[in-house]
């Protein structure tokens, strides 16, 4: 089983790496892959050191998968190439997301609308991986109407320019600035670009991306995204309109019962979700779950989750592992 991953010393990339050693995914030989300028730069994986590869040789060596975490140009000109040689890529940008003729996997959600004619699936706004995997057992049940999510994003969702930047102000040292302002001790209402309606495109990805993936068009989202100087994880206040009533209890147990999903809601303990413990984990914790009086039918819950973790590198790793597992690759 070779495995590419494309982009591998990105943030993203080096936490690829990591998880593929923890779930001990079976990799026989692992192809790191990056710009030209990383060309013959070492990685090391289990122990062993590998030597970063250009694109094109990548492709002439032939992986049966690719983990592209390497932006949405590149993931346009290259995945195709990638895909025309017979090699499966699961791409990480917003490149291939929205395209009819592509899948859009959460693997506990959806996985088994996989099949082997799928050679370039799309991983899900980190954003939007933890929102759903917390909204579909809930929409089986209840079925969701209306969704209003305001999140609260780590500097690690930019890159590592966003990292630097807040640990350069932590520290008073004037450097690049990944934001037109600083982060440190502020909240920057902008996730991304400014689309023309208003949004930014990573609200639009909260409210576009859900919908395919839970495969109904009828729930209203509604999106706020908001940068904060944290780094362990993305949370996000979600308040929630269904079409039948439902408890509070019975709310907790069915998220309880879903996998990959961990409540952490006892108010008396003042247990509840927080990015300092979501950090380097896969779960998506859940927590302050309350009933919206203002509204029949109505509840308001609070979603943490690692977003280089769930949010990115295991929620593609999970795809591989689909693939393989069921013979797809």
């Amino acid at each position: 089983m070779r495995i590419a991953v494309v982009g591998a010393t990105g943030l993203v990339g080096k936490v690829i790496l990591q998880v593929l050693a923890e779930r001990n995914f079976p990799v026989t030989e692992l192809i790191p892959v990056a710009s030209e300028k990383s060309i013959g730069k070492k990685v090391e994986f289990k122990g062993v050191e590998y030597s970063i590869v250009g694109m094109q040789q990548a492709i002439t060596l032939k992986p049966q998968i690719a983990i592209f975490s390497a932006g949405g140009s590149t993931s346009l000109e290259w995945a195709p190439k990638f895909s025309e040689a017979g090699i499966t890529v699961i791409d990480n940008s917003s490149a291939w997301r929205m395209d009819p003729t592509k899948k859009l996997v959460v693997p506990e959600i959806n996985a088994s609308e996989l099949t082997k004619t799928d050679k370039i699936i799309a991983n899900p706004n980190c954003s939007t991986i933890q929102l759903v995997m917390a909204l579909a057992p809930l929409h089986k049940k209840y079925v969701l109407k209306r969704v209003v999510v305001s999140t609260y994003q780590s500097v690690t969702g930019t890159g590592v320019k966003a990292v630097n930047q807040l640990e350069n102000e932590y520290q008073g040292i004037k450097g690049e600035m990944a934001y037109k302002y600083q982060i440190h001790r502020n909240a920057i209402p902008q996730c991304d670009v400014f689309e023309a309606n208003g949004y930014t495109k990573e609200e639009m990805k909260l409210v576009r991306e859900p919908l395919k993936i839970l495969g109904d068009s009828s729930i209203h989202f509604t999106a706020t995204a908001v940068r904060i100087p944290v780094v362990g994880g993305h949370s996000e206040s979600v308040n929630i309109e269904f079409k039948d009533d439902f408890t509070e209890s019975d709310i907790r147990t069915l998220l309880s019962q879903t996998p990959g999903v961990k409540v952490q809601d006892n108010v008396d303990t003042f247990t509840y979700p927080m990015p300092m413990f979501a950090e380097g984990k896969d779960e998506v914790f859940v927590g302050r779950i309350r009933r919206d009086y203002s509204q029949p039918n109505s509840l308001n819950m609070w979603i943490v989750s690692d977003n280089l973790r769930k949010g990115a590198a295991t929620n593609a790793i999970q795809i591989a592992e689909y693939l393989v597992s069921n013979k797809l690759v």
